[in-house]
């Protein structure tokens, strides 16, 4: 797009937002004799293109009370919805379903960025050798993922066998701490035959990958379209309430299994192609997260 394009585009933007956004409202509401939040509702099928609508009004809105609802805890969702109503002067004896519809909306939107916060804990949790849950966890994924062979030592050559760069996998979590490891372990404890299955695929002579650094590489894409709110479309479908930390190991997993059926049908010419084919499959995900009725679970 051309610097004055984008100029108009900006303008026009600008102009709807802070002023022409008022009075389409105020012309809808006197002909309708309902505020956005109500025509939303009514017009919108239960998907997360009603969702996403909402939230996009409570967050464009000028009232505090309806900006501040999208940020409530859970506990006080019902509360908010009673607040709104109040301020938008909604009759519950004239829309019924009204005051329901938002509520399940609310819980989904405060979900989402609850789960956000959670999954952002968890990548800031660096692995530490020294914690031993963390290394009850490594073992426990070795164990999963090679129940025939036994470890000889704690440092050892042999996680190479399972995709780490090296004889210590605990470098290999730096970039996103025990976030990278709990998909790994949850991926190889809820689908273990698909986990094994995945991992014997990786060591293909010719169209090989390394399994854990290739795992920790997709939880690093799930946690940035969780992040970037690519992911609102498939948690509004999939979850009628609160999204919870199990809701995104499961789409980590799906990820697991779509990239590694995306890498043997491109058959890349080497490895070292990965950050280009990687980025191909990410456009892939990113296109189907676009569609309001789209649910990606295994």
């Amino acid at each position: 797009i051309a610097a004055g394009e984008k100029m108009i585009i900006h303008l026009w933007s600008y102009l709807y937002k802070h002023v022409f956004r008022f009075w389409v409202k105020w012309i809808l509401r006197q002909l309708t004799g309902k505020c956005e939040l109500q025509r939303i509702c009514d017009g919108s099928k239960k998907s997360s293109e009603r969702t996403l609508r909402i939230e996009h009004s409570l967050e464009s809105s000028k009232s505090k009370v309806l900006q501040s609802a999208v940020h409530s805890p859970e506990d006080e969702v019902k509360k908010y919805v009673a607040l709104i109503m109040k301020e938008k002067k909604i009759d519950i004896h004239k829309d019924t379903g009204f005051a329901l519809k938002l509520q399940m909306c609310l819980l989904q939107i405060t979900g989402y960025k609850k789960l956000y916060s959670d999954v952002e804990d968890l990548r800031k949790c660096p692995y530490n050798s020294n914690n031993k849950e963390h290394e009850k966890e490594l073992i426990e994924l070795w164990n999963l993922l090679m129940p025939h062979e036994k470890l000889k030592a704690r440092i050892t050559k042999q996680w190479c066998d399972i995709g780490f760069q090296g004889d210590d996998p605990k470098t290999d979590f730096r970039g996103m701490g025990m976030l990278g490891l709990v998909n790994l372990l949850y991926f190889s404890k809820h689908y273990t035959h698909e986990a094994r299955q995945i991992l014997v695929h990786s060591n293909h002579p010719k169209l090989g990958y390394s399994y854990a650094i290739v795992g920790i590489n997709l939880t690093e894409m799930a946690y940035s379209l969780l992040k970037n709110g690519a992911l609102k479309t498939h948690f509004y479908n999939l979850v009628p309430s609160v999204a919870q930390m199990d809701h995104f190991h499961r789409f980590y997993c799906y990820l697991a299994c779509e990239f590694d059926k995306f890498w043997f049908e491109e058959e890349p010419e080497s490895i070292m192609y990965f950050n280009q084919y990687r980025e191909k499959f990410h456009e892939i995900i990113k296109r189907r997260l676009r569609d309001h009725d789209v649910v990606l679970a295994l």
